[in-house]
């Protein structure tokens, strides 16, 4: 069932220029939809390296499993993603379809089936027939190109009402390198490890033990930092491959994390990341508002993390929001059930630069009007100081409407 592009979609998403050691191509496999690119395969050049977060979820999908047990081994030749069937719940029938799938895959690419990494989206609980594979990835192996990363972003989508792209330039010791991404996500969305779908590539050189670590230190305030729905998925899995092209123009290769000319690489980076993190929740489903919670003065940034969370995911925060109510109640309550330190007489709520709450009870200078204007905005934030610590924390969401049950409702139909 499509819907409208969200109200909330960037007026400018950018064009992904080619990366250099990567290709790609997409196709339709009639997984799901008829008519819909649904089937990604990108191609890595030899020696390529990645690193991966996958999700928490004690419910995995096949799909994750397999890229958990690849990663240690550093190495990547091809990825292979579809829409419209998750892989998960699928038992053995999902285990062998991944097996089947990365077997298709190597050959069509040259690679061992243990250099192919996959990822899956889509519903829950249906076997995925692997003979759609066997029909398109040797075709597209032939047919991938430098590129294709507007069909590769449209391809991964499923309730996702625009493609996410995001990309940077940066100097690696004297040489400019390329990081570009693509992700999708649109529901089921709350951070554990890593959030719905992503896959960023870059040119530069680094070893896949330093890989990671960039990856999971920029992984927590960016995909680790939103949340729609409060629901964990199955399937979330973010990779991040180096090609090591840029090597060839003189950029050094990098094995340690701490090697200081990495220092503007891990900035682009986490510049990326967060730009593919707020574009989810912008296309969070049925949502109108972009809502930034900033929590400080807990008593740790863990503590601070878990209140941000506890008022980002509370459907009576978020439906108030979404009703232009300037509710600070609903804030209040959301605080005090997160199970962390804090103290009613000491607590300050903001709605953008309105104070409206302070020392524990309603700010003395309060204005109901003033504060109903502000939430008429699209973009709205909500600023917490528990006054008990040095604790910090940022976490972006967006509201709840009558539009998130309809599309839910529906989802499988």
């Amino acid at each position: 069932m499509a819907h409208d592009v969200s109200p909330l979609k960037p007026a400018d998403i950018p064009d992904l220029a080619p990366v250099g050691g990567v290709r790609m191509a997409v196709a339709e496999a009639g997984i799901k939809y008829k008519g819909r690119k649904d089937v990604l395969l990108m191609v890595f050049d030899p020696g390529t390296t990645v690193a991966g977060v996958l999700t928490k979820s004690r419910c995995p999908s096949a799909p994750v499993e397999w890229c958990r047990d690849k990663l240690p081994n550093g190495q990547a030749r091809a990825l292979v993603v579809n829409s419209g069937n998750a892989n998960a719940f699928t038992g053995l029938r999902g285990r062998e379809a991944v097996e089947k799938t990365a077997a298709i895959a190597a050959e069509a690419a040259g690679c061992f089936p243990s250099e192919v990494y996959l990822a899956s989206t889509g519903v829950i609980g249906e076997p995925l027939d692997p003979a759609p594979f066997e029909r398109v990835l040797g075709g597209l192996a032939k047919a991938a190109r430098p590129d294709g990363f507007d069909d590769a972003a449209s391809a991964i989508m499923t309730t996702d009402t625009f493609p996410k792209k995001a990309t940077a330039t940066v100097d690696l010791g004297g040489t400019e390198v390329t990081i570009s991404g693509i992700a999708k996500g649109a529901g089921m969305i709350a951070p554990d490890m890593a959030t719905m779908l992503g896959f960023l590539v870059t040119d530069a050189p680094i070893a896949a033990p330093a890989l990671h670590k960039l990856l999971k230190r920029a992984v927590r305030g960016t995909f680790n930092s939103i949340t729609v729905d409060g629901d964990t998925s199955t399937s979330d899995t973010v990779l991040l491959f180096a090609t090591g092209k840029a090597g060839d123009r003189g950029a050094p290769k990098i094995d340690d994390p701490k090697d200081e000319r990495l220092k503007p690489f891990r900035a682009a980076l986490e510049e990326v990341m967060a730009s593919l993190a707020q574009m989810i929740v912008r296309d969070g489903e049925g949502a109108s508002k972009f809502v930034t919670v900033e929590v400080k003065g807990a008593t740790s940034r863990k503590s601070a993390k878990r209140i941000a969370l506890s008022i980002a995911n509370s459907p009576l925060v978020k439906t108030a929001i979404a009703g232009e109510d300037a509710n600070w109640g609903r804030v209040v309550m959301a605080v005090g059930k997160a199970g962390e330190m804090a103290d009613r007489d000491r607590l300050s709520i903001w709605f953008g630069d309105i104070r409206v709450a302070v020392d524990g009870e309603r700010d003395p200078g309060y204005d109901e009007e003033v504060a109903s204007a502000y939430m008429e905005n699209p973009e709205i934030t909500v600023h917490v100081d528990l006054n008990l610590g040095e604790g910090t924390a940022r976490v972006w969401t967006c509201d709840f409407t009558h539009e998130y049950i309809s599309i839910n409702a529906d989802y499988r139909s």
